[in-house]
């Protein structure tokens, strides 16, 4: 997955889960680790003050949970 986005010292860790997002890839996981980063995320939009990492998060949350519901899985 590394080589789809960017890796440089002035890339942020939002600017990296933006562009993994535009990459998106199907695999199988777990639906304990979609729960998991469900939970950590929205502590994370919770708390942030930067807009950009905020809707990067809540975007990501989201993405979370409509893999979790196709898959049948309580949200």
């Amino acid at each position: 997955m590394s080589n789809f986005f960017p890796q440089s010292a002035s890339t942020s860790p939002t600017e990296q889960a933006a562009a993994s997002l535009a990459v998106l890839k199907t695999v199988p996981v777990q639906v304990g680790v979609l729960q998991a980063a469900v939970v950590l995320l929205e502590e994370a939009a919770r708390t942030t003050e930067d807009k950009a990492a905020h809707e990067t998060v809540t975007a990501t949350i989201g993405l979370l949970r409509a893999a979790m519901k196709a898959d049948g899985n309580a949200v």
